[in-house]
């Protein structure tokens, strides 16, 4: 019985294309860079690119130097729905705060 296990042992370690280890340490690495934080932080960033983008295309459109009226446009609604989202995420963090500060201790 145990030399069928550790036959089956062996044949999945050699199909299997990674280690435990590596996935392990792969998935602790993940986890040691990642955090609410980080996530805020790079969302702000993606989401101050994409008004930067759209300011520019804007720009460009009112003085000529593009006639992209459309994706112009376009980027600027990208923009403003992207702000209205960060707005909601906001809220909805400020909310839950408010719960947990308001909860009988």
């Amino acid at each position: 019985m145990t030399a069928s296990f550790e036959s089956m042992r062996v044949a999945g370690s050699a199909s299997a294309p990674y280690s435990v280890q590596a996935v392990s340490a792969s998935i602790d690495g993940a986890q040691a860079k990642s955090s609410f934080g980080t996530y805020l932080d790079d969302a702000l960033h993606a989401i101050d690119a994409r008004q930067h983008a759209a300011a520019a295309r804007m720009q460009e459109v009112d003085s000529g130097r593009s006639d992209d009226l459309v994706g112009a446009m376009l980027a600027s609604q990208d923009a403003t729905l992207s702000f209205a989202m960060l707005t909601q995420v906001r809220n909805k963090v400020v909310a839950a705060l408010d719960d947990l500060l308001k909860m009988p201790v």
